[in-house]
C-alpha cells in the first residue's frame, strides 16, 4: 500500500490547519481531513471500506477505473453525510448489503462519475431520509438490485445506467421519492422501473427502459409516477403493469416490441397517456380490468399489434377514455365487456382494422363522439343485452358491416354516417334494438338498414341510398321507421295510395315496414290487400319512407349561385358540372354506365371574385345529389397544411383532409405550397400528401385549389400527380364597374340603405377608376367601399338636430371615400 498514496487537501477556511497530507490508507485520511477538505486518492485497489460521516469531497487522481474500492465484506462506500465522491470505481462481494450506501437526513450527498460493480444485495441504496444527487454514474449487479430509494429518502439520478441487475433495476418504495433524468435502465430482471408504495413517488423523463426480463415499468400499492418523453421497449412481459390503486402518467413516452400487453392495469389503479406511442405488442395494446381502474388518454396512438387481442381491452367494470387519438393496423380495436365497463371515446380515429372496430358485450356501454372508423371488419358490434350506449356525430367507411346490433343490445346512433359497406351498412337481428336517428348510409353493396326477426328498431330521419340491393330491408313487423328517405323509393300516385288504404301516423311508425321489404325499386310481397296468419293486421308503413329529394335542394343552391352578381362563365361551368354528375346517376339507375368523373376543381382569378361563396355553393348541391355526404366547406391555406418540423405536414394535411370527409377541402392561395425556389420547403411533402389522399379517398372529398392564375399553373406542375387529380379550370373574372356598383347597391337593401342617383353616377365613376393592380379586391372592394359611405353618413347625419328617415337612410355623394 505504500505507493497508493492518499493525499488530503485543505479546502476549508481555517489559517490554523497544515494546508496538505499524504496518507497510506482511505482510513487514515479521512480521520485526518476536516469538513470542507478534498480528499484525492490515487490509482490502485484499495481493500477497505469508504465511510463518509462528514462533508468532504473524494476524488480519483486519475481517470475513471484508476481507483478501485473492492473491500472483503460490507459496502464499499457508505455516505452518511453531505459529501462528495467523483470518479471510483465500488465493488462490493456482500450478498447481505449494499455495494454503495446512503443513509440519514444528513446525506445530501453528491456521487459522480462512478462505476458500480458488484454482486450484492443492491448495487446503490439510497434510504432514511438521505437526499443524494447522482450524476453520470454506472451501475452492474447481476447478484441483485440494481438501485433502490425507500424510507422516505429522496435521490436524483441524472444520466446515470444500470447496465445488468438481477432483480428490479431501479426500485423505489416505502414512500421514496426519486428523480431520473435521461438515465438508461437494461438487462434487468423483474422489473426496469418499480415504484410501490403509499407515498411513492417517481418521476422519469427523457429516460429508456430496455431489455427486460420481465415487465418494463412497474407500479403498485398506491406509488405515483409520471413518466415524460421516455422510451420502454424490448421487454419480456407488459410494457406497463399497474396495480393495487398505483397512479401513472406517461406524457411523450413511446412502448413497443413487447410480447404481452403495452399497459396492463388492474386494482382500481389509474393511467394517463398524452401524445404516447404503444405499437407493437403481442397482447392487448391496453388492458384494464376491475372495478375503479380506468385509463385516460389524449393525442395518443396504438397500431401495429403482433398478436390476435384487441389493442383496448375493458373488463370487469373499468373505464377508458380515449380523445384525439389513433388506432390502426389492429386485429380488433376497442372490446369493453361486462356491466359497468365503460368507454369515451371523442375525435378518434379507428382505421386498417382486420377484424371488429369496437366490439360491446356483458352490458357494457360506449359512448362515441366525432369519431371515424375506415377499414375494418365491423365497425361497432353490439352483442347482447344491456349493451349500448351513443354514438353521435361519427364517420364509418369503408368496412364489411357497419353497425351490428343483436341478442337485447340497444344502443342510440346520431347524425352518423355509414360509406361504402360491402354487406349490410346497418344490421339488427336476434332481438336486437338500438335507435338511428339522423342517419345517413350509403354506397354499400348490401342493404342500408337491415332488420330481421321482428326487432323493434327505431330508424327515426335517416337516408339510404346507392345501396346494390336496397335502402330499408325489414323482412318481418316490428321496426319504427319515421320521417326516412331513400333513392329505391318511387313517388307514389294518388291511385296506389287509395289501393293501399290510409295508414295513420301511429301505425306507420309503430308497425314498421312488413312483406318482403323494399327491395330495388319497392316492396316485394306487401301489397295492399294481403293478410298474413295470425289476429295481428298487417300494417304498410310505405308513407313512413319517402324518396330522396333529387331536384328541388339542388335547385336551391342553384338558385343562389344564379343570383350572384356577374360570373356568368363560372356559372355556366358549374352547371354543366352539375349536369354531367346527375345524368351519370341517371345512367347508373338505368344500368348503363356513368362517365367517370373528375370533380376536383382549380380556381383561378384575382382575391375576391366569390371563389369561396361558389364551392361553398357546389359543395352544397353535390350533396344535394348525393355525391358527397354533408357537403361541407373547409377552407384552408398554407399555414393550416405546413408544419415546422419534418413529419409535422404530412399529419396537419390529413388532419384537414379528414376535416372535409364528406364534403368539400378549399385551399386558397394553393400556389404558396409550391414556392418558386421551393427545393427544400415542406410544403411540397403537403403537396405530395394531398394527391395520395385525394387518389385513396376519391370519393369522399372535393378539392378546389384557389389562386392567381399564373401562380396556380406553376402549383399545377409541382408533382405529377397534381394536374391529372384536377381536370378542370374555372377562371373568376374581374369584376367590371356596373357590377360592383350592383354589390353596393346589395349592399343598401340588404342593411336598408339608399343610393341617390347622383350617388350612383359617382360611385360608377369611383369604380372605374380604380386601379386594378394585384391588390384591386374586386367584391371585397365594394363592400369596403360601403362600409365607408356608411361611416361617412353617420358622421354628417349626426350634425343634424332632428333627422328624418330619408336623411338616416340616404347616401348622396359627399358620403363617398375621398
Amino acid at each position: 500500500m505504500g505507493e497508493q498514496k492518499v493525499r488530503v487537501t485543505q479546502d476549508s477556511g481555517s489559517r490554523w490547519r497544515r494546508r496538505t497530507g499524504e496518507y497510506d490508507t482511505l482510513a487514515e485520511a479521512l480521520a485526518a481531513a476536516e469538513p470542507g477538505d478534498t480528499v484525492t486518492v490515487r490509482a490502485g485497489t484499495f481493500r477497505e471500506n469508504l465511510v463518509l460521516d462528514k462533508p468532504v469531497t473524494v476524488t480519483a487522481a486519475g481517470a475513471l477505473g484508476s481507483v478501485r474500492i473492492e473491500p472483503p465484506a460490507g459496502p464499499a462506500l457508505t455516505v452518511l453525510a453531505a459529501a462528495s465522491v467523483r470518479g471510483l470505481v465500488l465493488e462490493g462481494h456482500d450478498t447481505s448489503s449494499a455495494a454503495v450506501l446512503v443513509d440519514g437526513p444528513a446525506a445530501a450527498a453528491e456521487i459522480a462519475e462512478c462505476r458500480v460493480s458488484t454482486v450484492s444485495a443492491v448495487g446503490i441504496e439510497v434510504r432514511g431520509g438521505a437526499r443524494p444527487t447522482v450524476r453520470q454514474c454506472t451501475v452492474e449487479n447481476p447478484g441483485g438490485l440494481g438501485i433502490r430509494v425507500r424510507d422516505a429518502a429522496a435521490a436524483s439520478f441524472e444520466e446515470c445506467e444500470v447496465v445488468a441487475a438481477g432483480q428490479a433495476g431501479v426500485a423505489v418504495l416505502e414512500g421514496a421519492t426519486a428523480r431520473l433524468d435521461r438515465s438508461r435502465i437494461h438487462h434487468a430482471s423483474g422489473a426496469g422501473l418499480l415504484l410501490t408504495g403509499e407515498g411513492t413517488t417517481v418521476e422519469a423523463v427523457g429516460c429508456e427502459v430496455y431489455e427486460i426480463d420481465g415487465t418494463g415499468v412497474q407500479a403498485e400499492s398506491r406509488a405515483v409516477g409520471r413518466i415524460t418523453d421516455c422510451e420502454v421497449h424490448r421487454v419480456s412481459g407488459n410494457g406497463i403493469t399497474l396495480d393495487s390503486e398505483a397512479v401513472l402518467a406517461l406524457d411523450g413516452t413511446r412502448v413497443h416490441d413487447v410480447p404481452e400487453n403495452g399497459a396492463d392495469l388492474r386494482g382500481r389503479s389509474v393511467l394517463t397517456l398524452e401524445r404516447s406511442t404503444i405499437r407493437a405488442f403481442g397482447r392487448n395494446g391496453l388492458s384494464v380490468w376491475d372495478a375503479g381502474t380506468r385509463a385516460e388518454a389524449s393525442g395518443s396512438e396504438l397500431h401495429d399489434s403482433t398478436g390476435d387481442y384487441p389493442a383496448v381491452w375493458i373488463s370487469d367494470g373499468a373505464r377508458v377514455s380515449l380523445s384525439d387519438c389513433r388506432l390502426h393496423d389492429v386485429p380488433d380495436a376497442l372490446f369493453v365487456l361486462d356491466r359497468d365497463s365503460h368507454a369515451e371515446v371523442t375525435d378518434c380515429t379507428l382505421t386498417q382494422i382486420r377484424s371488429s372496430a369496437v366490439s360491446v358485450s356483458g352490458g357494457a356501454t360506449v359512448r362515441l363522439d366525432r369519431c371515424r372508423i375506415q377499414d375494418a371488419g365491423t365497425g361497432l358490434w353490439f352483442r347482447d343485452h344491456g349493451s349500448g350506449g351513443t354514438l353521435d356525430g361519427c364517420e364509418i367507411a369503408d368496412v364489411a358491416t357497419g353497425v351490428i346490433v343483436a341478442r337485447g343490445a340497444d344502443p342510440v346512433v346520431r347524425s352518423c354516417t355509414v360509406r361504402g359497406s360491402a354487406d349490410a351498412a346497418v344490421y339488427v337481428s336476434a332481438g336486437g334494438v338500438g335507435t338511428f336517428e339522423e342517419c345517413r348510409v350509403s354506397h354499400g353493396k348490401g342493404y342500408g338498414f337491415h332488420v330481421i326477426d321482428g326487432c323493434r328498431t327505431v330508424i327515426s330521419r335517416c337516408r339510404a341510398e346507392q345501396h346494390a340491393r336496397g335502402g330499408f330491408e325489414f323482412s318481418e313487423p316490428g321496426p319504427v321507421v319515421e320521417d326516412c328517405t331513400s333513392d329505391d323509393i318511387k313517388p307514389q300516385t294518388a291511385t296506389a295510395t287509395a289501393a293501399r288504404g290510409t295508414v295513420s301516423d301511429h301505425a306507420a311508425g309503430a308497425g314498421g315496414i312488413l312483406g318482403g321489404g323494399i327491395l330495388g325499386g319497392g316492396f316485394a310481397g306487401g301489397g295492399g290487400g294481403a293478410a298474413r296468419t295470425g289476429s295481428a293486421p298487417l300494417v304498410d308503413s310505405t308513407a313512413a319512407i319517402a324518396p330522396i329529394p333529387d331536384c328541388r335542394p339542388a335547385d336551391e343552391a342553384l338558385a343562389d349561385l344564379d343570383a350572384l352578381i356577374g360570373l356568368d362563365t363560372v356559372k355556366q361551368e358549374v352547371r354543366t358540372l352539375i349536369d354531367l354528375i346527375s345524368v351519370g346517376r341517371r345512367r347508373q339507375q338505368a344500368g348503363l354506365k356513368a362517365p367517370s368523373l373528375r370533380r376536383h376543381l382549380v380556381f383561378t382569378g384575382s382575391p375576391g371574385t366569390g371563389k369561396t361563396t361558389v364551392a361553398r355553393l357546389y359543395g352544397e348541391i353535390l350533396a344535394a345529389l348525393g355525391v358527397l355526404q354533408r357537403g361541407h366547406l373547409v377552407e384552408v391555406a398554407r399555414v393550416d397544411l405546413v408544419g415546422e418540423h419534418i413529419g409535422s405536414t404530412a399529419l396537419r394535411t390529413s388532419e384537414a383532409f379528414d376535416r372535409a370527409r364528406g364534403g368539400v377541402l378549399f385551399i386558397d392561395e394553393a400556389y404558396a405550397l409550391a414556392p418558386e425556389d421551393g427545393s427544400r420547403d415542406f410544403g411540397r411533402e403537403a403537396i405530395d400528401t394531398l394527391v395520395k389522399l385525394m387518389e385513396d379517398h376519391r370519393d369522399e372529398v372535393v378539392v378546389i385549389v384557389a389562386g392567381y392564375t399564373a401562380e396556380m399553373e406553376r402549383f399545377l406542375s409541382s408533382n405529377p400527380g397534381v394536374a391529372s387529380r384536377f381536370s378542370r379550370t374555372v377562371t373568376f373574372p374581374d369584376y367590371s364597374a356596373e357590377e360592383l356598383l350592383r354589390i353596393t347597391r346589395t349592399q343598401c337593401a340588404e342593411h336598408e340603405y339608399q343610393l341617390a342617383e347622383p350617388t350612383a353616377t359617382a360611385l360608377l365613376d369611383h369604380f372605374a377608376a380604380l386601379d386594378r393592380g394585384p391588390s384591386f379586391g374586386n367584391g371585397r372592394t365594394a363592400r369596403q367601399v360601403f362600409e365607408t359611405m356608411v361611416e361617412r353618413h353617420a358622421v354628417r347625419v349626426a350634425q343634424l338636430a332632428d333627422p328624418s328617415t330619408e336623411e338616416l337612410q340616404l347616401l348622396v355623394p359627399e358620403d363617398l371615400p375621398g
